[in-house]
């Protein structure tokens, strides 16, 4: 005879008392305190309906599981059957699945390419990723990736009509196996080689011509490929004529293995649930895009999409971070009351709000620019400027915002429970992917030497959008001294870009016509009255309207 099983009683000291409830189930589009406003004023209120079912889907608690499921269970590489045979696979948790499986139904790779999109599709779909990568920020990779090889391929029209209508069918299929037998493909890219870094041009990878006028033979090493499992890649190869650009898929045109071995997975700080890969190539076939020698400007096509997505990135970062510590502190009570109460949390939550703020005032603005850039040569003009600065500063501001949100929960923001760890493993990625900081400062610079109307072009908006603030006006005035009077403008780009978008960043916050936002921006960003660290606004300021916004409403 079985004896029975006696449960102890929960001891009484075990009752949860004082913890915030989980953040998740909310609307990620109608609880942020500027997106609307924002994607509104850029021309883009049609997607609305959209945008709203989407930020509530995305913000649902199943996403949120999905985005930690992704991250504890890792990408495994297969580099051989049982065998022997070469397979060069990597394989992901079902999470990763069902997250780009979201992402790539709403379009989030093809939408500014659609005939729907009506001019405003990076505007959208920028809103659209913002909102994603709040919740995972892995697996916006390829389809960060996806979106911007289009312009790329459509150099070639013979590599368009084949590629493009397949990545248009907003259908995810991650099944391995030719494109011919597939109804959707995803595009990566390789161009770091571990010889030359961001310095593309010491490339050693070779192209020779094989097959008819466009395929070649691929032979060489890239240092990092990013996701390994899209079904092709645009990469950089030194042909006969000079760098060029190639397609180069994972299956040859005869439904066979292209020669695409992965040597490892790159064990990276964050953005753990997304493979990043070393590769070998080895007769691999590819397919020129463009002219021979004409590399550069060819994948730059792709590199300035990917670069808008860096700034996109690192906004929703903040962004989720921040939501995160402004919820603890609306639930959390301490010293008498809430902490929400406290005047210094109010100081570092509205601190965190202005910095967040104006990061998505700048990738929104910057979003509606590549949407007029296809027509308007003046708005061409000023995305060739602000763009660089958008990447430089947004980027750079990251880490130390999630940081400070991080410190907001203490000790509870330091453990893995909580999404405040990824966040902050994921915030230096942006700053460091597509052109680390020396690279973008002197990208700009080179924009300024070489495209003088475009730099014009960024002067006449921010005045235009400064109206009668004097403290912008002032910024405006200090950034083009920086650009004239400096002896050495490549020792000093990164602080040029720096006062361009500290002066960029006042203009957008009046043109928004947020008197709370703009009022402390220019208090403490346009002036010497703010201290080195967040949390060190003057009292006197709205800080309190400033941090209670930021509360998600779930």
């Amino acid at each position: 005879m079985q004896a029975e099983t006696t449960i102890s009683p929960m001891p009484a000291t075990h009752e949860v008392l004082n913890q915030p409830p989980p953040l998740e189930g909310y609307n990620l589009y109608t609880s942020d305190p500027i997106l609307d406003a924002a994607v509104t004023r850029e021309g883009a209120k049609g997607w609305r309906d959209q945008l709203v079912a989407y930020g509530e889907e995305v913000g649902s608690s199943e996403v949120f599981e999905w985005g930690f499921l992704a991250n504890v269970n890792e990408p495994v590489l297969k580099t051989h059957d049982r065998y022997g045979r070469r397979v060069d696979r990597v394989e992901f948790h079902p999470s990763w699945h069902q997250l780009l499986e979201l992402a790539v139904s709403n379009g989030l790779h093809s939408l500014p390419w659609e005939e729907r999109s009506n001019g405003t599709g990076h505007v959208a779909r920028t809103a659209l990723l913002y909102m994603s990568s709040q919740v995972e920020a892995g697996h916006f990779c390829p389809i960060s990736m996806t979106t911007s090889a289009v312009p790329a391929m459509r150099i070639s029209p013979e590599i368009s009509a084949d590629w493009v209508p397949r990545i248009l069918t907003r259908s995810y299929d991650s099944s391995f196996q030719p494109v011919d037998n597939k109804t959707g493909v995803l595009i990566g890219m390789g161009m770091t080689e571990k010889q030359g870094g961001s310095d593309v041009r010491a490339n050693t990878t070779r192209a020779v011509p094989a097959n008819g006028e466009m395929e070649y033979s691929i032979t060489g090493h890239k240092w990092f490929t990013s996701a390994p499992m899209c079904d092709a890649f645009l990469i950089l190869a030194q042909a006969p004529g000079g760098l060029s650009c190639f397609l180069l898929p994972r299956w040859t045109p005869d439904g066979e293995l292209n020669p695409f071995h992965i040597q490892r997975l790159k064990d990276k700080l964050g953005n753990r649930s997304n493979a990043s890969s070393e590769v070998e190539f080895q007769d691999t076939a590819a397919f020129l895009i463009g002219e021979e020698g004409r590399g550069i400007p060819t994948i730059i096509e792709m590199v300035n999409g990917t670069r808008l997505d860096c700034v996109t990135g690192s906004a929703a970062l903040m962004r989720q971070a921040l939501a995160q510590a402004a919820w603890h502190a609306n639930h959390r009570h301490a010293f008498g009351g809430p902490l929400l109460d406290k005047p210094l949390m109010q100081n570092v939550l509205a601190d965190l709000e202005i910095e967040t703020s104006t990061a998505s005032l700048m990738m929104i603005r910057l979003a509606a620019a590549f949407d007029r850039s296809e027509s308007d040569s003046f708005e061409a003009a000023f995305k060739r400027a602000a763009l660089p600065i958008a990447k430089y500063w947004v980027t750079k501001q990251t880490t130390s915002v999630v940081r400070e949100a991080m410190e907001c929960l203490g000790g509870n923001g330091y453990v893995e429970e909580s999404i405040l760890p990824r966040l902050f493993r994921e915030s230096p990625l942006n700053a460091i992917w597509e052109g680390s900081g020396n690279v973008i400062a002197l990208d700009f610079l080179r924009a300024a030497r070489r495209e003088p109307e475009a730099i014009d072009a960024f002067f006449e908006i921010i005045v235009h959008d400064a109206g009668d603030n004097r403290a912008v006006h002032e910024a405006v005035r200090q950034a083009k001294d920086s650009l004239t009077e400096t002896s050495s403008p490549e020792a000093s780009a990164r602080r040029i870009v720096e006062w361009l978008a500290k002066a960029w960043a006042g203009a957008l916050a009046n043109r928004s016509e947020d008197q709370d936002l703009v009022d402390a921006y220019s208090a403490s960003r346009l002036s010497e009255d703010h201290g080195m660290q967040y949390g060190t606004l003057d009292p006197r300021l709205p800080i309190e309207r400033l941090a209670r916004r930021a509360v998600p409403q779930a």
